[in-house]
């Protein structure tokens, strides 16, 4: 009898401990969550120009915050119902599994790395890097005629040493702690170009149009995707599914042209889907 009384008090609080943990709504899918709940958070940049940036009155705008609205709707979840939570690079991993976001849609490139930790649905746009110069500037056309030039770009950034490495061994690297100082320097005549994924160079160039251009020779790829939680596949699938829509009913060439047209940046061919 007492055994059977340790057993049952062991099974009782197995129970409890599970139901404060979540239980099954911790391996419950994203699609669960949308249509049961009708909201969701979801994880953005706040910094980036045309991508994804915080405006003077607190709510977001960009590509990104476009293509997650598209993709919530989609989902059931009407865009006033989305909560928009700041993201960096850093921390998206472990917003996704830690289930403070639902999603991520934050210029989020997919690698193998990433996929250990989290599931992608995507791409929904490829990228490459490239260097935004000033519109008066002739010179600089590509990453090869950097030698002898000041080239800037955030600390840590793989791609400032990539061109270093392949194409332009005499360059200036200089670093700055945010992209947009290495904006204010090369509009300052201070240093010659900036480097990073086009799409968000096309943002700084929207932003000061007339002043800065994107080279438009990009020299890698990168491929964004939206994250959600790992071995999630209806979510991915479902998530894939609205992208599909996306692209075909114009909403995705739309949202480009909207953000980045005024930089001269032309919608790319539509991605093809990761599907697995």
């Amino acid at each position: 009898m007492f055994r059977r009384s340790i057993v049952t008090a062991f099974a009782l609080a197995l129970v409890t401990l599970t139901s404060a943990c979540g239980g099954d709504d911790a391996s419950a899918s994203i699609v669960d969550k949308a249509k049961n709940e009708k909201k969701l958070v979801i994880g953005v940049k706040a910094d980036q120009p045309g991508l994804g940036l915080r405006t003077p009155d607190g709510t977001f705008a960009g590509f990104d915050i476009e293509v997650a609205k598209y993709v919530a709707k989609a989902l059931g979840v009407d865009a006033a119902d989305i909560t928009f939570k700041e993201t960096v690079s850093a921390n998206r991993e472990a917003f996704i599994e830690q289930g403070q976001v639902d999603m991520v849609v934050a210029t989020y490139s997919i690698t193998d790395a990433r996929k250990q930790k989290i599931s992608f649905a995507g791409p929904y746009f490829v990228a490459g890097q490239d260097l935004l110069v000033r519109a008066d500037d002739s010179t600089l056309t590509g990453p090869e005629a950097l030698n002898g030039k000041k080239l800037c770009s955030v600390a840590g950034s793989t791609s400032a040493q990539k061109v270093k490495d392949a194409y332009a061994k005499e360059v200036q690297l200089q670093e700055e702690r945010a992209y947009s100082a290495c904006v204010d320097r090369v509009l300052g005549g201070q240093l010659d170009a900036l480097t990073t994924d086009n799409v968000i160079l096309a943002g700084y160039a929207a932003q000061h149009t007339g002043k800065l251009k994107v080279a438009g020779k990009p020299f890698s790829t990168e491929k964004y995707g939206i994250g959600l939680k790992k071995d999630d596949k209806q979510g991915r699938d479902a998530i894939n599914e609205a992208l599909t829509k996306m692209f075909a009913d114009g909403s995705w060439k739309k949202a480009i042209d909207a953000n980045f047209g005024a930089a001269g940046f032309a919608a790319p061919e539509v991605p093809k889907l990761e599907r697995y």
